[in-house]
């Protein structure tokens, strides 16, 4: 049984993509609600949303190509 070291390579750089959204999402959110009294208030809130999601769907995303270079399906 031998890991496709492409496939593993390729999920770990979503892992890596996604790990600075992982940090700016949350980031984004509570600097939004911190500042509700501005007109970008909902601009910022949308933005962080946006990377929150992202960032779960690129560690999901990358965890099932890393499953698929190391068990070859």
């Amino acid at each position: 049984m031998s890991t496709n070291k492409e496939l593993l390579g390729k999920g770990i750089k979503y892992l890596t993509g996604a790990l600075p959204l992982l940090f700016i999402g949350p980031s984004l959110i509570y600097n939004a609600f911190m500042n509700q009294h501005t007109n970008w208030h909902y601009l910022v809130l949308g933005i962080g949303i946006v990377a929150c999601l992202s960032s779960m769907f690129l560690i999901f995303y990358g965890l099932k190509t890393i499953m698929k270079g190391l068990f070859n399906d």
